[in-house]
């Protein structure tokens, strides 16, 4: 590598809108993000999952069979 081009990497807080705050690296000074671990539904068991169903599914539906 080449000698002082590249930035600094260090241990920086990021901040969510829903109040949690943890570490990571960075080159930034700090980070804000709308959604963390702590509150995406994925993570959180809130998710909905939808299955439509294939396309046989849906025709023998639409025409009774």
């Amino acid at each position: 590598m080449k000698p002082n081009i590249h930035p600094e990497y260090k241990e920086i807080k990021v901040h969510c809108a829903c109040g949690n705050e943890f570490m990571a690296g960075s080159t930034n000074e700090e980070i804000r993000v709308e959604v963390c671990s702590q509150c995406h539904p994925f993570y959180t068991g809130q998710a909905k999952s939808i299955e439509k169903g294939g396309r046989i599914e849906r025709f023998n539906n639409k025409f009774k069979r």
